[in-house]
């Protein structure tokens, strides 16, 4: 879909002229370093090239006017008077809220919104929505785009907004991500490295198509198991758990709480090893990883469900196929695959038959991009 004429020609029909600028900010798919960001550990996403779009012009005064085509529903706000309501706008609201809690002063903005990030699906559209609106924010306000410090203003924004106790890692990679590259990031320090994906593989999202609302989900329940068991250790964070330390006191933890260190530590040692793997062009290595991380986060982090379990073993039946699993916080959404490049149609039309026959779902499998981070287009 061309967006960059889908959003010019709808601002045109809203507001009569045209765009002063395009920003746009990628979703994202995590190869693997799940429930290790807000512990401080490792993660290993990419962005993907289904994105979030605003098309905006600045206004002298302190209102916010936003269009979304997707929901066919216009709000307006002042910056005044942000008071939360519910739906698609809260993104937005949250956003200004939380520069203005950062000190910035700002003019308001109007603009069309309209993006491609399937909701609910694990692939981060609360996140590009977020940072597509930092973007515009920024742009119309002169604000110097600098990675972390916008990633921590739509991170606090999640947090205290939206009431989403999300780690940075989804705001960090929608910032920063390099076209054809993993971002390999260290969730502590928010130290990055970008990693270049090999051209002889292909990375696809598998829908499910099973939906889930974090904000009433275990997801926070995770977060409140992991806090526990890092009092328990007496370290700021299960990052700081090691194997050795982990198996000395497993007699003394509670089961849960050892599960749940247990898949912690031994994912963040997986996303090293993912790294090495991928400088080391080890795609078969990196595809057990990928396997391992799947079991681990099924069995020790009890996250996944029957759905995301079907897909996994679907694509693993496959020849083709390198390695696979769960994306995002689960109970439901997608999975990631490793494919070798040549083979994609085989590998789809298989999969999604045979997902059909488990479950009774259609799936939706598309080839994901590594695409760039936010960015301004050129009008």
């Amino acid at each position: 879909m061309d967006f960059k004429k889908k959003l010019v020609d709808g601002f045109h029909a809203c507001f009569h002229s045209d765009p002063e600028f395009l920003v746009r900010a990628p979703g994202r798919i995590n190869l693997i370093g799940e429930h290790t960001d807000y512990n401080d550990g490792f993660v290993l996403p990419l962005a993907i090239d289904h994105a979030v779009w605003l098309a905006l012009r600045t206004r002298q005064d302190r209102m916010v006017i936003v269009y979304s085509l997707d929901f066919a529903e216009k709000v307006e706000f002042s910056l005044d008077d942000i008071r939360h309501d519910r739906g698609w706008s809260e993104n937005i609201k949250g956003i200004a809220w939380a520069f203005q809690d950062a000190g910035y002063h700002l003019n308001g903005w109007e603009g069309i919104m309209a993006g491609d990030v399937p909701i609910g699906a694990g692939l981060s559209s609360s996140a590009a929505a977020g940072l597509v609106t930092a973007r515009a924010f920024a742009e119309a306000n002169d604000v110097d785009w600098n990675l972390e410090r916008m990633a921590k203003i739509c991170q606090a924004a999640e947090n205290q907004w939206l009431g989403l106790n999300s780690g940075i890692m989804d705001q960090m990679v929608s910032a920063g991500a390099r076209l054809g590259h993993a971002f390999f990031l260290d969730c502590r320090s928010l130290e990055f490295q970008h990693v270049p994906i090999p051209p002889d593989i292909a990375i696809l999202v598998l829908d499910t198509t099973t939906r889930r609302e974090l904000v009433n989900s275990a997801y926070n329940q995770r977060r409140a198991e992991c806090a526990a068991a890092a009092r328990f250790f007496g370290v700021p964070a299960l990052r700081d758990v090691t194997l050795d330390m982990l198996v000395e006191r497993s007699a003394l933890v509670d089961d849960v709480l050892f599960r749940r260190t247990r898949h912690v530590v031994t994912e963040n040692q997986r996303v090293l090893n993912a790294v090495a793997a991928l400088r080391l062009g080890d795609i078969f290595g990196l595809g057990e990883l990928l396997k391992a991380s799947h079991v681990s986060l099924r069995d020790d982090f009890e996250v996944s469900n029957n759905a995301l379990d079907q897909m996994v073993a679907c694509a693993l039946h496959r020849p083709e196929c390198y390695g696979a699993r769960m994306t995002g916080a689960g109970f439901g959404g997608c999975a990631v695959a490793l494919v070798r490049s040549d083979a994609l149609e085989t590998f789809i039309r298989s999969v999604k038959l045979c997902y059909l026959h488990a479950t009774g779902v259609d799936a939706d499998i598309y080839v994901c991009f590594p695409s760039e981070g936010a960015s301004v287009i050129s009008n």
